[in-house]
């Protein structure tokens, strides 16, 4: 039986808490990106209903994240999160040239304080990471005045409130390095911040989540899915002792996680099976993988894998999730021609044209693929390399299965070329070039990650675009899952120089990956890559990839070429050259086209140009957020305009903590 899951409804309740907290916080001023000053309400929350119905606010913000309603058609906040890493680049090459070029555009006083249709949400995360801090300190500061609660209840709603001021921290802090700390709601506005290191944010959030562990009761004890349980809170508990440097302290934890809770991965078959969108076309094998991923299945409690999802679906509060279209290619594109004829290679028929052909529905199978997020290189084929072999029957990386879709697999779908029915080729026999635009037209993808049934469209047989989940579909999420608990107590083992068990754990999710190739002894490099085969859109892969390259400074360990990282200099460089840098730097000069193509890569109608700064493992403290901060002074990053060393930053979190009541 499927157990009720929280569809982040809004009750009368939490109805009236949002509105007192727009109009006690989002003032004309508050729409700039600053939030530091105006967290004054003037209700008290005085009653468990107040309670619950901000926890559910912050519940339902954390899909937000991936899914951002207001811009979601061409683009989402998640992509961003990629677009910054090794696994995939901006992919609408008739954009601005310098869309992608972050080397130089990505500056204190850049236009990112919101975000647009299809450009990065940094400005987005600056401002959503402290509107969930808000929820939280707004539990955290009025909880003790809401009478009759036992002790028990009351630090249950207090671990939840720390998951969530936590959850946003640690993801803050490796985007935008040293930031404000803020852990209660004021009655009058406070202009006089300094921002505290991240050590010390992340110390603070670590102690948080040990309480938080002991006090949030265990899913089974919650009335909904999606609402903050134990084992999410030991899952990132597992993420602040790695960031902190305890690694022996997260293996611990992990390893309760993993035996000790209850959870299982799964390794068969479940649920229910989706045949995707036309079984003419593309037809799935029904497999473990594609079923873990399916919506359906991820709230089912039959999935034992799963630790925390993101509600997304039904009538109430649903929001559309065009993931077939943001991170799918333009397959459909006229660049993309037929060897013999030049002809397009391949089109969208509604059902009822006259041209429609069930067997090239590549629409229905696909979507209509924009590219807003095209994948990396490495994505694609030197990620699934393990022992010097492409893992091709690994599940994840599977055509055969229908899993894994290569470009090669499709077949040229027009009756009147001579190459109708051939597969598609990216050089013809002559070597000229049958793709003209190869980061948006032509890149392999995980089907069995985005593709979401697309209802709407489904039901209209005049429509040619299938974008995702629309409304009446499900996009559920996961938050956690316990194949990350496995890679999480891998990078534990790594650091503490037990390379024999952090292999033995990689091996684990790839076993069930039903993988040909397992690892004999891992490097970083592996683990990292691990975790890009699983956790795909999941992840948040730039913050991760900027946590493990402060946990590599940390412990010492070298990276896959041999490089060790200094603490205090890994993320204290500038410059676009190939040495030196972070680790997450040199992944992105590794494993990337940043930074190669200095003259600019040029496509049909545009030249762009792709780069990436050392400097930019943070993102800058937004300008508007520092001069809003008229009685104080907030610390920019290293290597941006305003970077200054003397500026007074908080070493210590209780002191950031003790001058919150200072307003003068």
């Amino acid at each position: 039986m499927m157990k009720k899951f929280n569809k982040n409804k809004i009750s009368k309740v939490a109805a009236l808490v949002l509105a007192t907290m727009m109009v006690t916080s989002c003032s004309e001023d508050f729409l700039e990106p600053d939030p530091l000053s105006f967290y004054e309400p003037e209700a008290t929350f005085s009653t468990e209903s107040g309670l619950e119905a901000t926890i559910a606010m912050a519940d339902k913000s954390l899909r937000g994240y991936w899914i951002h309603y207001e811009y979601a058609s061409n683009s989402v906040p998640i992509g961003t999160e990629y677009v910054f890493s090794d696994m995939a680049k901006y992919g609408k090459t008739d954009n601005s040239p310098t869309a992608a070029d972050y080397a130089n555009t990505i500056v204190p006083t850049g236009g990112f304080s919101t975000a647009t249709t299809d450009w990065i949400y940094l400005g987005y995360y600056w401002d959503e990471g402290y509107n969930g801090i808000k929820y939280a300190n707004t539990v955290l500061t009025y909880i003790d005045e809401v009478d009759g609660l036992s002790e028990e209840v009351k630090n249950k709603y207090r671990g939840q409130a720390y998951f969530h001021r936590a959850y946003r921290y640690l993801n803050l802090v490796y985007q935008f390095g040293d930031i404000p700390l803020i852990t209660k709601i004021l009655q009058v506005p406070k202009q006089n911040y300094y921002s505290t290191k991240k050590e010390e944010i992340i110390e603070m959030i670590t102690s948080d989540m040990e309480k938080a562990v002991e006090w949030v009761p265990e899913q089974s004890s919650l009335n909904y899915l999606g609402q903050v349980n134990k084992a999410a809170c030991r899952q990132l508990l597992i993420k602040c002792y790695l960031a902190s440097g305890r690694f022996a302290e997260a293996e611990e934890q992990a390893d309760i996680l993993i035996n000790e809770s209850g959870y299982t991965l799964m390794q068969s078959s479940f649920g229910t099976f989706d045949e995707g969108g036309n079984a003419n076309t593309w037809e799935i094998t029904r497999n473990v993988v594609w079923d873990l991923h399916r919506p359906e299945n991820k709230v089912t409690s039959a999935n034992t894998e799963a630790i925390m999802i993101i509600p997304n679906g039904g009538a109430q509060s649903f929001v559309p999730f065009n993931s077939m279209r943001i991170f799918g290619p333009f397959w459909n594109s006229a660049n993309i021609i037929t060897p013999s004829d030049g002809k397009r290679a391949a089109d969208r028929f509604s059902l009822n044209n006259s041209n429609y052909d069930p067997n090239y529905d590549y629409t229905r199978a696909f979507g209509r693929g924009i590219a807003t997020i095209s994948a990396s290189y490495y994505s694609q084929e030197p990620m699934w390399v393990v022992n010097g072999v492409e893992d091709e029957q690994d599940l994840r990386h599977n055509s055969q299965v229908g899993n894994w879709v290569n470009m090669e697999d499709l077949e040229y779908s027009d009756p009147s070329s001579e190459d109708y029915g051939e597969n598609f080729r990216m050089y013809s026999e002559s070597g000229n070039l049958l793709t003209r635009d190869t980061i948006r037209d032509w890149f392999d993808f995980p089907l069995y990650k985005i593709y979401l049934h697309d209802v709407v469209n489904e039901s209209n047989p005049n429509s040619n675009s299938f974008y995702g989940a629309s409304t009446g579909s499900a996009a559920h999420w996961y938050l956690y899952r316990l194949a990350e608990t496995y890679l999480l107590r891998a990078e534990a083992r790594f650091y503490q120089g037990n390379i024999a068990g952090a292999t033995q754990d990689v091996n684990t999710i790839r076993e069930r990956a039903n993988a040909s190739q397992l690892y004999t002894d891992v490097t970083i490099g592996d683990i990292c890559a691990e975790r890009g085969r699983e956790l795909y859109l999941e992840e948040w892969r730039n913050v991760e990839l900027t946590r493990i390259s402060h946990c590599l400074a940390m412990s010492g360990m070298p990276d896959e070429w041999g490089n060790t990282y200094n603490l205090d200099t890994w993320d204290q460089q500038s410059g676009t050259d190939e040495s030196g840098g972070s680790y997450w730097y040199q992944r992105i000069i590794h494993y990337t086209l940043y930074n190669k193509y200095p003259e600019g890569i040029v496509v049909p109608n545009n030249t762009l140009y792709y780069t990436m700064d050392k400097r930019n493992v943070y993102w800058p403290i937004p300008n508007s957020a520092i001069t809003a901060n008229t009685k104080g002074q907030l610390s920019q990053n290293y290597g941006y305009d305003g970077y200054d060393s003397s500026v007074k930053v908080w070493d210590s979190w209780e002191s950031a903590v003790e001058d919150e009541d200072n307003v003068d």
